[in-house]
């Protein structure tokens, strides 16, 4: 005798079995989208200096401190890269390494949790290799203390055991570079930033820099745009490569849904108006930022802290995502006693002007 079961008893299992497949093949999608953008961010990094726009003066030392490591067969010395994020400093890292023929291991600070960490890592190195800690000023402390003597004499001393048992372990390692990159420099200890050899601040990109970044990557994406569109973008960008990039991808979304040929002028401030970034290149954080110090506190002086609880931002990102452009293109001051919105600000804004000096 056949064992029939209902098809309201099968129901239930069939359900649960394609709300799992459903849910599998939406993981799925997401980590190939995922994947398509981390291959799409790795082709419009340059690979050599020769590539790399903008940061002039520091390409030109590196080239020098490259071209004399490799003709006295040495790593090269420690490298130090700070300045607000979006700027290149992994990108930079990466054509180091490129230029100097050896391979790079990258990490974070916040990844190294304990000396052990940092052994593990350092024991991957072959000589001459690259060691890349982005976010080096969130090193924690014994961490640092142990890349003292890795830096200068190319060795470390840990404890191995506990108690009694506890011993010295000596490890050897082969010459290597490290290279560190930081948005918070006043972070890092003194002795940690005594031990790079090589110092670089990286600065904010001008307008015609940026536009040739977003040619060069419109021409990656094969989306062709016109010189006054990709001008256009880089007048929004805020002086960084990577927000161009970012503005770049979407307003070649809207491009292509409005059967675009190529991304003009026209398209450009349709897209960056329908994303609220207005002719300067402000956001809706930064609007927020400097409408609640006119509105709340007369335009300032007013703390961060105080700024931070307004409008639910922490103040970390404040202070380095959104500050350094507002004092760069003069919206924003700091004083003893607060910062204060400037009178440039109130016009872009619309704003009559007030001050409580």
């Amino acid at each position: 005798m056949y064992n029939v079961t209902s098809m309201n008893e099968k129901e239930p299992q069939f359900n649960q079995w394609y709300e799992s497949t459903a849910a599998d093949d939406q993981l799925l999608r997401d980590a190939q989208a995922n994947e398509l953008e981390q291959k799409e961010e790795v082709t419009l990094r340059p690979q050599l200096l020769n590539d790399y726009i903008g940061q002039s003066a520091l390409k030109e030392e590196l080239r020098v401190y490259i071209t004399a490591a490799k003709q006295r067969e040495e790593a090269l010395d420690h490298v130090l890269l700070f300045g607000p994020p979006g700027l290149g400093k992994t990108t930079l890292a990466m054509i180091i390494a490129n230029e100097m023929a050896v391979h790079i291991k990258t990490t974070s600070g916040p990844a190294i949790e304990k000396p052990g960490d940092l052994v593990a890592v350092l024991n991957e190195l072959e000589p001459g290799d690259i060691l890349f800690i982005d976010e080096i000023h969130r090193l924690a402390t014994n961490v640092e203390e142990i890349l003292y003597s890795a830096m200068e004499d190319f060795y470390v001393d840990i404890m191995v055991g506990q108690g009694p048992t506890a011993r010295a372990v000596h490890f050897p390692l082969p010459p290597f570079t490290l290279i560190g990159a930081t948005t918070r420099p006043g972070m890092l200890s003194k002795p940690l930033r005594d031990r790079f050899g090589i110092i670089n601040s990286m600065q904010y990109y001008n307008a015609d820099e940026l536009q040739q970044i977003v040619t060069r990557s419109a021409d990656i994406f094969a989306a062709p745009i016109r010189s006054e569109g990709a001008l256009a973008i880089a007048l929004r960008s805020r002086g960084t490569p990577r927000i161009a990039n970012r503005l770049l991808k979407r307003v070649r979304d809207f491009a292509q849904v409005q059967g675009k040929k190529a991304i003009d002028k026209m398209i450009v401030d349709v897209a960056l108006k329908k994303l609220r970034v207005d002719d300067k290149g402000l956001d809706e954080t930064d609007h927020k930022f400097l409408q609640t110090m006119i509105d709340f506190y007369n335009g300032g002086p007013v703390g961060l802290n105080t700024i931070s609880a307004n409008i639910g931002e922490e103040s970390e990102t404040l202070e380095t995502m959104v500050e350094p452009y507002l004092l760069q293109i003069g919206f924003l001051q700091r004083t003893p006693r607060g910062r204060v919105v400037t009178e440039q600000a109130y016009q872009h804004l619309g704003i009559p002007y007030q001050t409580n000096f």
